[in-house]
């Protein structure tokens, strides 16, 4: 009889630990309302100097809605861990899938490791400021990444819990936020509602805001990512994806909104570019009592960590579908036989977690600018190549099987947002400067969107070296916990390559 490790278990993750609220949770606490309106909206106003933040959450919601009915219709079919790595496999092919799981987690590690930035910089001024305490910037992110590194190696539904306390807490003070700027215009000239004008998504800049509303909701679609945890993934998907739009959507949109209504539109991008992340504590702190203000600069910090810890576990998660097929060391495909998370997976993104920190430090760059902004903007990029993809692949997948799902979610929805992400995507390319904040001339414009370009086609040139040299391997990709124990050749739907 075989022997095995004590601690790890494959193949599986954790069955029906997460219901809709938990998985919910996860998901907006990824988005993280406190960090997209206190840290990206303003930072959002501050680089690209475009009015029309408010409106492009709401735009952006609007596509993603529409993302979703497709989305979600993969999601009652396919239940993987791997998500959109899955579904680009099972729509448009082997090679595509793997492509797309290497551009996902460049993505995924970008977004999580892009918050350390913010995260440090943030703790290490409210402690110093409020405490007298003298640490740095970096030293506080190195210490949240300890203690993510141990939060991801726990039951998942115990850190739901913690998610979820955080995430109401943070969501009433930002409501309570929105309400106190609305209620004191700039000089009680009156509320004006000149930032959700559409002619301010109409110019240079309307790639860059876009792709910043984009980055707001990045870890919506991470409900397919916990499918395989959940009691009912097929109920619990699609109803968590609906609610974590919708509300996202109005968070985010009320309150970049209620920020320029306190400031004034003619002046919301200058004072952005003073008080940066300070800026919405400083606009409520003359009307509300200090104990509020501080309350929301902490609830702020635990945002952010928030949102690292569920990018820690969307990313351990998918190195985990990646592992137990085998497309990557299955040392991956391993997980904690006492906590049921993907042990390994977890380990190895803290261990790059720490890498580009150090490399970050050493280079003494901008944690706000250099690494929050520039890394989340790169990862909020990936994820709108991954969804347009996934679009794709939905519109394929349907249209080479039988169903009964209706043309609105197996062709009309895929085929309409397929475009609208296209669109989106071009213009945020070309545009990448403006995002980035630099010269039209700057070498960086391309760097980044070019990293896409490399890692898909390592991921490209990867599957066709397994097709040829481990065709067993080859043969399981896509299949999630099923790989263990499918045949070497199997009549799955997952498209043969040309």
């Amino acid at each position: 009889m075989p022997r095995h490790d004590p601690d790890t278990v494959s193949a599986v993750l954790t069955r029906g630990r997460l219901g809709i609220p938990a998985v919910v949770f996860f998901v907006v606490a990824a988005a993280a309302p406190l960090t997209a309106v206190a840290g990206g909206a303003t930072t959002g106003y501050a680089v690209t100097g475009v009015l029309g933040i408010p409106l492009a959450y709401l735009v952006v919601a609007a596509v993603l809605a529409l993302f979703a009915v497709g989305y979600v219709a993969m999601s009652r079919r396919i239940v993987n861990a791997g998500a959109f790595y899955t579904y680009v496999t099972r729509g448009l092919g082997r090679p595509a899938g793997v492509a797309a799981a290497i551009v996902a987690l460049v993505a995924y590690n970008s977004m999580q490791i892009g918050l350390y930035g913010v995260f440090g910089a943030v703790l290490s001024g409210l402690l110093n400021d409020r405490f007298g305490m003298n640490t740095t910037r970096w030293l506080c992110a190195v210490i949240a990444c300890a203690v993510i590194a141990v939060l991801g190696l726990l039951r998942i539904d115990l850190n739901g819990r913690v998610l979820a306390v955080l995430l109401v807490a943070e969501c009433v003070i930002a409501l309570v936020y929105d309400a106190v700027m609305v209620a004191r215009p700039v000089n009680d000239l009156g509320v004006s509602f000149d930032t959700l004008a559409p002619g301010n998504l109409i110019g240079p800049g309307i790639g860059a805001a876009l792709v910043t509303g984009i980055a707001g909701f990045v870890g919506f679609e991470g409900t397919t990512v916990f499918a395989e945890e959940t009691k009912d993934p097929k109920r619990t998907v699609p109803r968590a994806t609906y609610i974590a739009v919708a509300v996202t959507a109005l968070l985010y949109g009320l309150s970049a909104w209620a920020m320029s209504v306190a400031t004034g539109p003619d002046q919301i991008v200058a004072a952005a570019q003073t008080e940066g992340t300070d800026l919405i504590f400083n606009l409520v702190s003359p009307h509300l009592t200090s104990s509020l203000v501080t309350l929301g600069r902490w609830l702020f910090i635990t945002s952010l960590f928030a949102a690292l810890l569920s990018f820690h576990h969307t990313v351990a998660r998918y190195a985990f579908a990646l592992g137990r097929e085998r497309v990557l060391p299955s040392v991956l495909g391993r997980t904690s036989r006492r906590t049921g998370a993907p042990k390994a997976g977890s380990i190895l993104q803290t261990a790059l977690a720490v890498a580009v920190l150090t490399g970050y430090v050493l280079a003494d760059a901008d944690p706000i600018v250099h690494l929050f902004f520039w890394l989340t903007s790169l990862g909020a990029l990936g994820v709108l190549i991954l969804m347009t993809a996934t679009s794709v692949a939905v519109l394929s997948y349907f249209a080479r099987i039988a169903h009964r799902d209706g043309m609105w979610r197996t062709a009309v929805a895929p085929f309409l947002s397929a475009l609208a992400l296209g669109a989106i995507l071009v213009v945020t390319v070309e545009q990448f400067d403006a995002l980035l904040g630099v010269e039209p001339t700057s070498p960086l414009r391309w760097v980044f969107p070019a990293s896409y370009a490399v890692a898909a086609a390592t991921g490209l040139a990867w599957a066709f070296t397994l097709r040829a040299a481990r065709p067993d391997v080859y043969q399981t990709i896509g299949l999630g916990a099923d790989s263990a124990t499918a045949p070497l050749r199997t009549p799955d739907p997952v498209r043969q390559p040309v």
